[in-house]
Order: structure tokens, then C-alpha cells, then sequence
């Protein structure tokens, strides 16, 4: 937030417009409470400017560019019926109850509209109101209605419901013309900026959508319009050019083009299959993570995919994670000749964590300090039945495998092994390729009965997951209320190569577990104590990394991790059986080529594999075969010729051994 600050010689009481009349300031802060400028303070103690391009001043204007959004579609749409508008990540959106989809031609229109109203300079009022006032403002509009309802802690719970009422009092914002007539108006909790001007001309509509209302499958599908919004119209250009690069990098596109991986309709949403290529390349992340493991101390283990209900009630799962849990299958009944069941069926569910199977092999024998910290480690299946609307790709999906680990450790351990597991986090993401970073630590939320275990141990976890990230000299951004139903919780955010934040690792700190499981250890004096558990996830899923890196490379993978490392071009095809001999010295050294014996001519040769991403090509005419030398052509199209045969075996083993990213000559001098 930029350091604005009030006037000496103001006098009290005052509002934020005369507190701060920089044009920057959208809002207060008065002890902690976004307000609008409109607010009077008696004193300035607790009181700060919140400018236009802070995390909440940016929110702010989003959230008032939906409300623009809103009006312009009920001028367009006169029967549109108002759903919520809340500020997201880049942008906004607004959902409205209507008969028919809105087309391109309405889009434009309602922009069109948009552009009117910010001209316009309308300003925000709030207005508070009674439950029964706000009914009656607004018996025309169902979704509302049901949101007034939800005042007292629903709307928290509720998807993007909390930005219109909450548990306090009820408020109405009007968009007021500068004659002060009342042109619109809208439930809502604000703040807003002053008024529409402000908005400016940095947003833009980006796409339409159905979203059932409330989040749930259960109710009617809107329409939900998107936006983004932003202080300066060259910050919009740049977001949109971000936007197209981000198209360009979508892994569901280029998981299609470069033949990596699908999601068959006759298997069902969210589940995928690894084709060949995106196979190798699955397998190839993998590999390397179990050489890390396995040299840092790490023990394999492996699970099944089902249990029996109990084991997720000890765990808490079916307490407090049964929504994103397939329901159950009953199984091993037994049914007389009569048709009498004589033994009661079992529940058995697909599991959704590994963490409670890990617990079993801990307490599958006795266990000494002498052998903590024990690392049990697993690339184990897990199933979630996320929503269908929530389903992306490989980064939302409802089959994965997650290389999960569980450290076990004495209380003495604990700020030791979780140094130790964030730097292993660390240095194995910047062997992928990933090297800007940042930490989250997601904290409990008092009075939320989600969290469930002693206040003080929480206290106690949280403040040493605090002191490790502040250690690692990283960024940490806090975030109340993530935290885990048993714990909190440092995450890893990694910024890809477009400056998109993807959360990645996280290491998760319980004290609960332990003790529904009655895990114990005997200790040096003799007598049972109970260990302390630490739960790790590098990639969070494997299918999640994997289109990660997808985008991050936009599928020009590092040479160690491309599907095809090496193809063969022949000028003509009498040079094929040349490069033959030299691709099978290559294969025989671990390296994954080929030689294109297509009947193709060598340019539509090039651009084929040069589209397919491959790193290297070795090309050969008369000249290298000759010279018993070789032509290295690269992703850029740049070219390196007449390389002695065993000098471009070794440099390719070695691109490979470095996990070298290679586009250019200049990368492989």
C-alpha cells in the first residue's frame, strides 16, 4: 500500500475525503475494518488510507466494476435477476438469473452500457437497512431475498455471498447521478470507491459462464459474466497480454498437440489417461523424486486404494471431509438361501489421503526414539469427488496420485525436521526448473468448529511453522483460516515463467493424528511418548505438477524431461542408415531418440518435430556422414555443424545429466 498520509490541519471528526484527499485513496482502514471514504472518524488512531493499487484497494475497485456490470445488465436485460458479484483473483464476476444466455451481442451492448456509467460519475451511498426494508426494496429479486436469509453467518459459507451481507447489519449501496436521482442499487456490504469515474477505462468483460447459484448442483444455473479491472488501462493491456500468453501455455491444449494425455468421456470427468509421450515424461518426474527421497532418508511404502469406513472416523475424515469423499460401497454381506443376511455388509470408501494408512504402518509394531524421525514415503492413488463445475484439467481432478510423505518425530525434532523438509522442498522445485518462490501460512480461524484439537498445541505449531519460514529469508504472506481440520500449515507459492503463482508443496504440522491413532514411541527414559507428525506433499499431485510444468515450459521441457530427447533427420534417405547407428549409441547411453524415416522431405521434417518441441535434431548429409560428424538443429531454429560424432553423444548425455533447458546453440556451447 502506498504511504499516504492524512493532513496535520484537518480538523476532527472528518471522513476519509478530507483525511486523505489524494486521488489514490479509494477507502479507510479503521482498526483493521475496510470503510468507505464516506466514513467520519472522531480520531485518527487506527485509521489508514487504502490506495487504489493495494491488494484491497484493488478488490475494492473490482468489486464496484461489478456493480457497474450489474446496472448495465439490467438496463440491457431489464428481468435479469441479481445473484452475487464478488471481487476474484485478476478480476470480477456477477451472476444473473435469466431466461435465455447472453450472446456476444449482448456483451457488447452491456460494455457499451459499462462505458456510460462510469461516465456518468454516479456515486456509492450505502444505506443501512432492516431485514424487512430490504425486503421490500427488493421483493423482486428471489436470489436476494435468500441472501437476507442467510444474515448471521450462512453467507460465510456460502460461494462469494459474504461480500453482500455478513453478521452484522444489512446495507444498501445506491448508484447515485450527480442531480441525486437514484439510478440502481444493490445489497451489499462494501466498501466501494467514491464513485464511477474511478473505475475508469482499465476493465474489461473476459467471458460468459454457467454457475449454479450458491455453489450447489442442486439449485438453477445463472449466467456468470467475468471481468477484470485495474488503476491504469496499461495494466489492463498488460493482464490481457498475460491472458493470451497464458492461452498459448494451456496444458489441456497442448496436452492434445503434443499428444500427451486425455480425459476419455467413457471413463468419466476428471479422470485421465497418460499417453505414451506424457507417460515418459510422468515417469521421468517421478523417477527423480524417488532418487531424492531415497537419498535424503526418505522409506517407501505403498497403500491401497480402498478401506473400511472406520479407519477415515479415527481419522476425522468422515467427519469433516465426507463432502469431497466418493460415498461408499457396501461390501462382504452375506445372504442366506432364505434371502436373510446373515452377516451386515461393510462400508468401504476410496480413499481420499494416504496419511491415515501411514499411521497403521507406524503403529504396526513398537517403535523406539532410535528411529525417529522416520520419513514414510508414497506415490499413492487417491480419489475426490470435487464438484463438476470445479473440474480443470490435470489441476482439478478427482483421481491423483499425490507423492505424499509422513514424518514422524519426537517434540525435540520438530523445528529440525521441518527446516530440513522445506529446504528438500525448495532445492528439489529449482531441479524442475521452478526457482521464484514465496511461503503462505494458513492459521486456524477461532470460534471455527472445522478446526478441531487443544488451542495451546496449535499456538504452539503455528508459531514454530512461523519461526522455520521466516528462517528460510523468503516472503511469508499469512493466511487465516486455510489452515488443515488438524493443523496448520506452510505452503510453497511458485511463480511460473509468466509470473503466474501456482501453490505447490506443502508442510503441515499435527498434533492430532498422533493421538487419534494413540501413536507412541518409548523414549530414552523408558516410557511412552507420543510422536509428533509432519505432513509433507511436494507436488500436491502428480497430474497437478505435470501440467504446471506443461505451462511453465509451454512444452518445451528441459532435455531430461522431453518425451522425444534426440531425433534423427537424414538430408536423404541414404543417410538414414548413418544416423540409425548413431541413435542406437545414444539409446544404449539412456537417451530417448529416433530417426524419421517418414517420406517426408527434411524441411517438413524439421517443422514437424520443431512443432512437436523435441530439443534436439541431429541432421546428416554426405558431408557428416563422410566426416563421421553430426548438425545439431534447435527449438529457435539456430543450427551448430559438422560435430564429431562422439563429441554430440557426450554433450547430449550431459544436457540430459544437468536437467539443462536447451533452445538455442548458445545453450549447448
Amino acid at each position: 500500500m502506498t504511504d499516504v498520509i492524512a493532513p496535520a490541519d484537518v480538523a476532527l471528526p472528518a471522513d476519509g475525503f478530507a483525511l486523505f484527499p489524494d486521488r489514490s485513496v479509494v477507502a479507510l482502514r479503521v482498526h483493521g475494518e475496510l470503510k468507505d471514504l464516506s466514513t467520519t472518524v472522531d480520531d485518527l488512531d487506527g485509521v489508514e488510507a487504502v490506495t487504489i493499487d493495494s491488494p484491497d484497494g484493488l478488490s475494492i475497485l473490482r468489486h464496484s466494476t461489478a456493480h457497474v456490470l450489474a446496472q448495465a445488465v439490467q438496463r440491457v436485460r431489464p428481468q435479469a435477476n441479481l445473484g452475487i458479484g464478488p471481487p476474484v483473483t485478476d478480476g470480477f464476476y456477477y451472476d444473473f438469473g435469466v431466461d435465455d444466455p447472453f450472446t456476444p451481442e449482448d456483451l457488447k451492448a452491456i460494455k457499451k452500457e459499462m462505458e456510460r456509467i462510469v461516465r456518468e460519475g454516479q456515486r456509492f451511498v450505502r444505506r443501512v437497512v432492516t431485514d424487512d426494508e430490504a425486503r421490500a426494496e427488493l421483493a423482486d429479486e428471489p436470489f436476494k431475498l435468500e441472501l437476507i436469509g442467510l444474515k448471521g453467518g450462512g453467507a460465510e459459507s456460502t460461494e462469494g455471498a459474504s461480500v453482500e451481507v455478513g453478521a452484522d447489519e444489512l446495507t444498501i449501496y445506491d448508484n447515485v447521478r450527480k442531480d441525486g436521482e437514484v439510478a440502481w442499487k444493490d445489497l451489499c456490504r462494501g466498501p466501494h470507491v467514491p464513485g464511477t469515474r474511478m473505475i475508469g477505462n482499465g476493465w474489461d468483460l473476459t467471458r460468459v459462464a454457467g454457475a449454479y447459484w450458491r455453489g450447489s448442483e442442486k439449485n438453477p444455473q445463472l449466467q456468470r459474466i467475468y471481468g477484470t479491472a485495474w488503476p491504469p488501462k496499461d495494466e489492463l493491456r498488460a493482464y490481457q497480454h498475460r491472458l493470451e500468453e497464458a492461452a498459448k501455455r494451456d496444458h489441456r491444449k497442448l496436452g492434445k498437440e503434443l499428444d500427451l494425455f486425455s480425459f476419455p468421456e467413457e471413463i468419466g470427468p476428471g479422470l485421465s489417461v497418460f499417453h505414451p509421450k506424457g507417460g515418459i515424461i510422468r515417469y521421468e518426474i517421478e523417477r527423480y523424486m524417488r532418487e531424492r527421497l531415497l537419498a535424503n532418508g526418505y522409506e517407501v511404502v505403498n497403500t491401497p486404494h480402498i478401506t473400511k469406513g472406520d479407519l477415515f472416523m479415527t481419522s476425522g475424515h468422515l467427519q469433516w471431509y465426507a463432502d469431497g469423499m466418493y460415498p461408499p460401497m457396501v461390501l462382504d454381506e452375506v445372504v442366506d438361501a432364505d434371502g436373510h443376511v446373515s452377516r451386515e455388509g461393510q462400508e468401504y470408501y476410496l480413499k481420499p489421503m494416504n496419511c491415515p494408512f501411514h499411521n497403521l504402518i507406524f503403529r504396526s509394531r513398537g517403535r523406539s526414539y532410535r528411529e525417529l524421525p522416520l520419513r514414510l514415503s508414497e506415490f499413492g492413488s487417491v480419489y475426490r469427488y470435487e464438484k463438476s463445475g470445479t473440474l480443470a484439467g490435470l489441476t482439478r481432478v478427482r483421481g491423483m496420485t499425490q507423492d505424499d510423505t509422513h514424518i514422524y518425530v519426537t517434540a525435540e525434532q520438530v523445528k529440525g525436521e521441518l527446516e530440513h523438509s522445506l529446504e528438500f522442498v525448495l532445492q528439489t522445485l529449482r531441479d524442475y526448473g521452478l526457482n521464484d518462490f514465496y511461503l503462505e501460512l494458513s492459521t486456524k480461524e477461532e470460534g471455527n468448529p472445522k478446526f478441531i484439537g487443544d488451542d495451546r498445541l496449535w499456538a504452539e505449531a503455528t508459531e514454530t511453522l512461523r519461526q522455520v519460514a521466516e528462517g528460510s529469508g523468503l516472503e511469508l504472506v499469512p493466511d487465516p483460516g486455510g489452515a488443515a481440520f488438524y493443523g496448520p500449515k506452510i505452503s510453497v507459492q511458485a511463480r511460473d515463467a509468466i509470473g503466474r503463482t501456482w501453490q505447490m508443496s506443502t508442510i503441515q504440522l499435527d498434533f492430532n493424528q498422533p493421538e487419534r491413532f494413540e501413536l507412541e514411541y518409548t523414549g530414552p527414559d523408558g516410557e511412552k511418548h507420543r510422536p509428533v507428525m509432519i505432513h509433507r506433499a511436494l507436488f500436491g499431485s502428480i497430474e497437478r505438477f505435470f501440467a504446471i510444468l506443461l505451462e511453465h515450459y509451454a512444452g518445451a521441457f528441459p532435455v531430461w524431461l522431453a518425451p522425444v530427447q534426440v531425433v534423427g533427420i537424414p538430408v536423404a534417405e541414404e543417410y538414414g542408415p548413418y544416423l540409425d547407428e548413431i541413435v542406437a549409441r545414444l539409446r544404449a547411453r539412456g537417451i530417448r531418440a529416433e530417426v524419421d524415416h517418414s517420406d517426408d522431405r527434411m524441411p517438413k521434417k524439421i517443422r514437424t518435430h520443431t512443432t512437436q518441441k523435441v530439443p534436439l535434431q541431429l541432421i546428416a548429409g554426405e558431408q557428416d556422414r563422410s566426416g563421421g560428424t553430426v548438425s545439431f538443429r534447435f527449438r529457435d531454429g539456430s543450427q551448430t555443424n559438422g560435430i564429431a560424432v562422439d563429441e554430440a553423444i557426450e554433450k547430449i548425455v550431459a544436457a540430459v545429466a544437468s536437467r539443462a533447458l536447451i533452445s538455442t546453440a548458445e545453450d549447448l556451447a
